[in-house]
């Protein structure tokens, strides 16, 4: 039986590996903003929105007839159109001017959008206002090409960009006003780590200025000297630099055949036995005449046959690991599948082998 190699890629936080508190943390008021927008990509070449796409032949008639050119609904032909959604992202503090990357996704039944180029469309924020204006050549990741019942296609050719396609219009509504604290929220909220960060910026401040609320929120205090210089103060607390803890986890996805496991992740002595299943399907056509004499029509029928075979499995011993390299070890001493592997992580997790939490992607 062939076997597959499995891939363990090992994340390794090492004690003496420091991160920014830039990585650590976001300040509250400072945040990015979504936006949204309908808009149509013309000049597809035969590859847009067929006639069913009723909401395409509409927004064209509209486009048209802001134009100042009378149209009736039924006398477009949309093959080189197709509707999009556009969304981007709008940053904190972004001013008017500034130009940001857009995303354009199909929502019809165009084969692709490759070679179109969007009309201006309005970006929009939650509340409805226009922050920005998208327009430009559509740049797209992949190709679709067919003829004769054959078909080849690389990854999706009805989504693209638009490199720096919209330009703000509206700034973004951030906040950070001067002399008020400032909340620091952790990104993967720990007690450590948030004590950590309080006593780094207190011992770079020189004064109990800083307060771990709670295992996600740091309060800063502004201290007098950075009353009316808060872009000074954030960019001092940032660049500290502070030894974040995190909880042992390993990630599995079995789509893909990886599995993550973290620095602090460590097994216990544990015996496994894990059977082997194999499953064959196999399968041809046969042609069936029908019988002299008769109404019936010469037919294909299919014969399938299926073929389950499951193996015995000895008892194997993990030994117990306290450093991650030799977890590795223990597990590819095993020697399964990755399907397998993903099953024994978990059932030493249930059994009190593994000390880490679990995630499935």
């Amino acid at each position: 039986m062939r076997l597959f190699l499995f891939l363990i890629v090992v994340v390794m936080a090492l004690p003496s590996h420091a991160s920014r508190v830039k990585e650590l943390v976001k300040i509250e008021g400072l945040r990015t903003n979504h936006l949204v927008g309908y808009g149509l990509v013309v000049g597809l070449d035969g590859q847009g929105d067929n006639d069913s796409a009723r909401f395409t032949v509409k927004s064209i008639a509209a486009l048209m007839q802001r134009q100042g050119v009378q149209v009736k609904e039924r006398e477009i032909r949309v093959k080189n159109v197709a509707a999009v959604m556009v969304t981007s992202q709008l940053p904190p503090f972004a001013k008017a001017g500034n130009n940001l990357d857009v995303q354009v996704s199909s929502i019809g039944n165009a084969k692709s959008l490759q070679g179109g180029t969007l009309l201006m469309t309005r970006m929009k924020g939650a509340d409805g206002k226009t922050y920005a204006l998208a327009q430009g050549p559509v740049s797209v990741g992949g190709f679709s090409l067919g003829g004769g019942g054959g078909k080849v296609q690389k990854n999706h050719p009805t989504a693209g960009r638009v490199p720096s396609g919209a330009t703000v219009e509206r700034p973004a509504p951030s906040q950070l006003e001067t002399g008020k604290p400032l909340l620091l929220h952790l990104n993967r909220p720990d007690f450590t780590t948030a004590a950590r960060i309080a006593r780094a910026i207190n011992e770079a401040l020189g004064s109990v200025s800083a307060h771990a609320m709670d295992p996600g929120q740091v309060k800063v205090n502004i201290p007098e000297p950075y009353k009316n210089r808060s872009v000074d103060l954030v960019a001092g607390i940032e660049a500290l630099e502070v030894l974040s803890d995190q909880r042992a986890r390993v990630v599995l996805n079995e789509r893909t055949g990886t599995v993550v496991m973290g620095h602090g992740v460590r097994i216990k002595t544990v015996a496994i036995s894990h059977g082997s299943l194999m499953l064959s399907v196999s399968g041809d056509e046969q042609i069936v005449q029908p019988q002299a004499f008769t109404e019936g029509t010469t037919a294909t029928q299919q014969n399938t046959k299926v073929d389950v075979k499951e193996g015995s499995s000895g008892l194997a011993m993990v030994k117990s690991g306290p450093t991650l390299g030799q977890v590795v070890s223990a597990l590819n001493a095993l020697g399964v599948t990755t399907r397998d592997l993903i099953a024994i992580l978990q059932a030493m997790r249930a059994a009190g082998a593994l000390d880490a939490e679990i995630e499935l992607l």
